[in-house]
């Protein structure tokens, strides 16, 4: 293993009990003295409070399972877990049709381009996704940009409604998760040697089959990683989903917020978190079954 000027985590067995500092392998005690704050700052701030919220679930009014119980029982409750997976599901399909190319151009291109792209792709993750939701609004709604360019060309001979469907939700939600896909594609096509594609082109493979016998595949792992990223982000998204959706896209997000904010119930609130929890977590071990993450950061198969 390379040294670092920085603690990294060996690749071992024991990756978790050793740390590599300067090229010397630390013992035990100064790992974990070393990794000491980070868990006790996790434990603080992320899993005691979550522990506590999910104790709500069983243990409020008296033990019981009735919480989760209503979950599945109420139809609809049912209905928005489902819609909360398929809008996510619409949601990583439409980010991975626009952020592969995206992602392959920024490889293939220098200089000046590929600053500009790569601002375009980074610039706003430094904005508010409140306010690239608010600007979804103005572009979707009936007196907007889009429905009077609509107008304008023909298409249509009065305002559509845009704003408030499935439609705008999928789009503003692809629109604000779009970095979170394009960076791991990214990472895993700059990986790849191009002369991998010059030997392709070699053995008379054209351009189109070395992309998908060769590029698409290889880049097999970095696209499962950021739609995995993009998915398990929405199925939890809440703020996109509020503004420009309507109650018939109603997600678990907001439920779970109209459970605590509306009708106070914090244990019905708390199993709903803790279904989503679950799909959560299998969908990730899943996941690390199907695709190493070590390919990920180039650690091999």
């Amino acid at each position: 293993m390379s040294t670092a000027t920085a603690p990294v985590i060996a690749a071992s067995p024991s990756a978790f009990s050793r740390l590599w500092l300067g090229g010397r392998q630390l013992s035990v005690a100064a790992s974990a003295v070393l990794l000491a704050p980070f868990f006790a700052l996790l434990l603080l701030v992320f899993v005691y409070p979550l522990l506590s919220l999910l104790s709500l679930s069983v243990l409020e009014p008296h033990p019981t399972l009735a919480n989760y119980a209503r979950v599945f029982d109420n139809p609809v409750y049912v209905r928005v877990m489902l819609r909360t997976g398929w809008i996510s599901l619409l949601t990583t399909v439409l980010a991975l049709v626009l952020g592969f190319p995206i992602a392959y151009m920024m490889t293939r291109v220098k200089g000046a381009v590929a600053a500009l792209l790569t601002a375009c792709v980074l610039l706003p993750l430094w904005s508010s996704v409140l306010v690239r939701t608010a600007a979804w609004i103005v572009l979707l709604r009936r007196d907007g940009i889009v429905n009077n360019a609509l107008q304008w060309l023909g298409l249509t001979g009065e305002p559509v409604k845009l704003l408030y469907t499935e439609g705008a939700v999928v789009l503003a939600m692809a629109h604000v998760l779009l970095p979170f896909l394009i960076l791991p594609i990214y990472s895993a096509l700059k990986n790849i040697p191009d002369d991998y594609m010059r030997a392709a082109a070699m053995l008379g493979a054209n351009r189109r089959r070395a992309f998908f016998e060769v590029l698409l595949p290889m880049s097999r792992a970095g696209v499962w990683s950021g739609c995995l990223m993009v998915f398990l982000s929405a199925l939890g998204f809440f703020v996109t989903p509020a503004l420009v959706g309507s109650p018939q896209e109603l997600m678990i997000a907001t439920l779970v917020s109209q459970q605590v904010r509306e009708m106070l119930d914090w244990p019905f609130a708390a199993a709903l978190i803790g279904v989503l929890m679950v799909v959560v977590a299998t969908l990730t071990m899943v996941f690390n079954k199907a695709v190493s993450f070590n390919r990920l950061i180039g650690g091999g198969a």
